[in-house]
This record gives structure tokens, sequence and C-alpha cells, in this order.
């Protein structure tokens, strides 16, 4: 999967859940799957708004309601949903559904399948910043799914990080992309 694709499409938070819930067979109706996600209308209308632009999802012609319209998946986006549905099968509870939710989990687990340096994962998602990638990174490692270690005897000391448990579960989907 090009990296660069997989940051466009988790820079809204419902995206891929929402590929997701239309690979597993949840009608492309606008009220069906707002209840399935579990998400906020505005949060969710515009996750399903991005969606379209990016070409994954479209109207279904000939079905729904103009004001309550169907929604299917393009050739890419069904590509995409099979990813998504197979992440969403790899995580576990609530607190990491939300976690997977962020921004720059996905990208982040994608990148760090082999060890990598900080440095090295900002410049693999060039338009993460230092900030967003230090926080990313602090709440991967706190959920276990990403591993830090630093090697004493480099001076100086420069940490590394490997996806790790759920991380490699999802890393491992992302992969057979």
């Amino acid at each position: 999967m090009d990296i660069n694709e997989l940051v466009k499409v988790t820079t809204r938070a419902w995206s891929f859940r929402i590929l997701a819930l239309l690979h597993d067979g949840v009608p492309g109706r606008q009220a069906a799957l707002l209840t399935a996600s579990g998400a906020g209308r505005t949060a969710f209308g515009q996750s399903l708004q991005h969606l379209l632009t990016l070409e994954l999802v479209e109207r279904n012609p000939g079905h729904g309601h103009p004001l309550r319209p169907e929604y299917r998946l393009t050739g890419r986006g069904a590509q995409m949903a099979v990813i998504a549905s197979g992440v969403e099968k790899a995580v576990n509870g609530q607190a990491e559904a939300v976690l997977l939710r962020r921004m720059w989990t996905l990208p982040i687990l994608t990148v760090a399948q082999q060890p990598r340096y900080f440095s090295e994962i900002k410049t693999s998602l060039a338009p993460i910043t230092d900030r967003a990638l230090s926080m990313s990174l602090g709440n991967l490692e706190g959920q276990g799914w990403i591993n830090r270690s630093v090697d004493p005897a480099i001076r100086p000391a420069r940490a590394q990080y490997v996806v790790a448990q759920a991380g490699a579960e999802i890393s491992q989907v992302l992969a057979f992309a």
C-alpha cells in the first residue's frame, strides 16, 4: 500500500471504520452506517465526505432518497475496505479502537515494521511534525503497539522503534496490501 494514500485516508477519524463497515455488509445508508460506527454526526459526515472526495466511496445511483442517499464502495475503495476490515478485526477493546482512529497511528505502524529511528520515521511520513510524531509514538508505546529501545553503546544515544503485539498484527494486515 502506498503510504501517502494511507495518510490521506486516515486524516479523518472515522474513514477507516466506515470502509470496514461497508466491507462487512452494513447497508450503505447514512443512518445505518452512523449507528454502526458509533461516531458523532459531524465527525461521521466529515469522514464520509472525505471518502467521497478521495473517490473511495460513491453515491449508489438509483438508490436512496436525494436527502438520504445510499453509498457504495468504488473499485479502489473496495481494496482499501478489505484492509480496513482486517485492521478492525485485529483490534480488541475500546481503548485500542480509539487509538486506531488517530491520524498517524496506521501510517506509523506501517513504517515501523522494521526497527526505525525517529528521523527515519519522520522522513517516511513527510507531512508529520516532530510533535505529532513524538506524541503518536508515546501513545503507541503506552498501548504496547510499539517497542522503544535505546542502545547505550551508540553515542549519542538514539531510540529505535518497532511494532509489537497488536501493532505487529495490524502492521501485517497493512503489509499485505
